[in-house]
């Protein structure tokens, strides 16, 4: 440094002592701030790319986790009020005949309640992680209702349905371990930008064309014999909810950080592109479940709607081209797990299973009913309508039920029972 100031002397006479001061407290200021700053930066690899911020991604991890802890358990706390309903005097006030005595019971209300925590906690996880993490982490609620149905009402979880629970929850953590940790939409003026991509613009037509053409066509003709038409609909259209939701989101973590977004035109048009999907998604999710199955329903929809979502996601946001092909893969074949699991919980929670060796006798022929799962998708003497016989575990052989006919295993209708 004091070779620094004799040369400035030399090379400048008129060069004082209280300059060179001056000069050497700037450089020293401007240093400190460097090393201040230094932490804020982010590192950088050795391949060119940037460390991803692991707080917003472990925020919204913890966020879905949590929405799926409140959204399980709200089912089981409505179901408790339901039982309670059920056992008084009054028959008429139960939700099956019509009533709404459930609005009085405060359990049922806690219900309502914490599935709210659980949606607003879903609702800020799509602005803190990538969708393709927050979606397939939606099979945990599942998971949740399974485990705490048997321990508070009673229900059977048989050992399928346990392994079942193992393999999804395997799943769960592949895509945890596996899953993008950065985004590259980062602000909305960001998501601006990439909406206007060609491919994405692509993608929305082409969603808004085909769910047209199958409320249109399809569905009068084809929607009370095919499973996959309303929820072809209601998957389609929840790719669409699930960007507006990561963008709404978007937009309240900016005005919550200081940046006001509800002026933009952008924040508005995803509010009522979420309020129209959503309205959408109900309709049709509600007609799939009043024709069909509750058992096979839940594991396509998941199938269905978490592949639009991770399509839709990963055409606007770029949520992959973080990714090496080791993460692909390992995403892959995460969700595939959990789709296994969702599967094995789902369709065989009916199915009397066991380890002991003396379960099905070798000189008695027994059979393990299948009803209420994905032998029996609908009951077409019904309407079309679930058969209610099934709760009460009963066999639904169809046509005549004659003692005859129902002593010979091969006179009843293929694929409701299974034999052994």
């Amino acid at each position: 440094m004091d070779d620094f100031v004799a040369h400035q002397q030399v090379d400048n006479p008129s060069y004082s002592n209280s300059a060179a001061y001056n000069h050497i407290t700037n450089l020293s200021r401007t240093a400190m701030s460097d090393s201040t700053l230094t932490p804020s930066v982010p590192a950088i690899e050795p391949s060119g790319h940037t460390v991803p911020n692991m707080v917003d991604f472990y925020i919204g991890l913890g966020l879905a986790v949590s929405s799926s802890l409140f959204i399980g358990s709200s089912f089981i706390i409505k179901k408790k009020a339901l039982i309670k309903l059920a056992n008084t005097a009054d028959v008429t006030k139960r939700a099956s005949e019509g009533g709404y005595g459930y609005l009085r019971e405060w359990l049922w209300w806690m219900g309502v309640i914490t599935m709210g925590v659980g949606e607003a906690c879903n609702f800020a996880a799509y602005a803190f992680a990538p969708a393709s993490l927050v979606t397939p982490l939606g099979a945990l609620s599942v998971l949740v209702t399974a485990i705490l149905s048997s321990r508070l009402l009673k229900e059977r979880l048989n050992l399928l349905g346990k392994i079942g629970c193992a393999v999804c929850l395997l799943g769960s953590t592949s895509i945890v371990i596996h899953s993008p940790k950065e985004e590259e939409v980062s602000s909305m003026a960001d998501l601006a930008l990439k909406m206007k991509d060609a491919v994405f613009i692509l993608y929305v037509i082409s969603v808004i064309v085909v769910t047209f053409a199958i409320v249109i066509y399809v569905a009068p003709r084809y929607g009370r014999s095919n499973i996959l038409v309303y929820i072809s609909v209601c998957s389609l259209i929840g790719s669409l909810s699930v960007i507006s939701v990561k963008g709404l989101g978007l937009a309240i973590k900016e005005t919550i950080m200081g940046s006001q977004q509800f002026t933009n035109m952008l924040t508005w048009f995803w509010l009522l592109s979420v309020i129209a999907c959503v309205s959408v998604q109900l309709i049709y999710l509600n007609k799939s479940l009043d024709i069909y199955n509750t058992s096979m329903v839940t594991p396509i929809y998941y199938v269905f709607f978490t592949t639009f979502v991770i399509l839709a996601s990963g055409i606007l946001y770029k949520e992959w081209s973080c990714l090496g092909v080791s993460d692909v893969i390992g995403n892959v074949i995460g969700f595939l797990t959990t789709i296994i699991g969702i599967f094995q919980m789902q369709l065989f929670r009916h199915v009397d299973i066991s380890l002991r060796p003396d379960f099905f006798p070798r000189n008695n022929l027994r059979h393990v009913e299948l009803a209420n799962s994905a032998t029996s998708l609908v009951d077409p003497e019904n309407g079309g309508r679930n058969n209610h016989a099934y709760s009460n575990g009963t066999a639904w052989h169809g046509g005549n039920s004659s003692s005859s006919d129902n002593e010979n295993p091969r006179n009843n209708r293929a694929g409701n029972v299974l034999y052994t």
